[in-house]
């Protein structure tokens, strides 16, 4: 059976979904996990139950928005200060961890108090 364009692209942000439960497995103090595409769509995301969001949804919005562009523009100066690993915003509350891979960003907030974030973040690297 051929799948089409919709199948695929099912199979796909199924493939994302699983990526970021497992990105939650990896510590607890990962509050969210998302993936979000060139144009700060969310294609999936998950909060780890029992948390409270610390953004508004038009919070949230503006956020991946804000971070695709930074994504995009960055991709034209990669051919000149090399592939981008990640990033990490550190605010007062939460780290947020930002990775990019096949045209997707991966976004991931991690609460401010998790030790070993190296850890983490070489984790997250493998499973995504």
């Amino acid at each position: 059976m051929v799948k089409t364009p919709a199948d695929k692209w099912k199979d796909t942000v199924v493939k994302y979904r699983k990526q970021c439960q497992n990105i939650l497995k990896l510590s607890n103090g990962i509050r969210y996990a998302g993936v979000v595409n060139a144009y700060g769509r969310t294609l999936t995301g998950i909060i780890r139950p029992n948390l409270k969001p610390l953004l508004k949804s038009e919070q949230v919005k503006n956020e991946f928005f804000i971070i695709a562009t930074l994504m995009s523009l960055r991709k034209e100066t990669a051919d000149t200060v090399g592939k981008l690993e990640y990033v990490i915003l550190q605010h007062q509350k939460v780290t947020i961890l930002i990775l990019q891979k096949n045209d997707v960003t991966y976004y991931v907030s991690i609460n401010r108090k998790e030790k070993g974030l190296e850890k983490i973040i070489s984790l997250i690297k493998k499973t995504i």
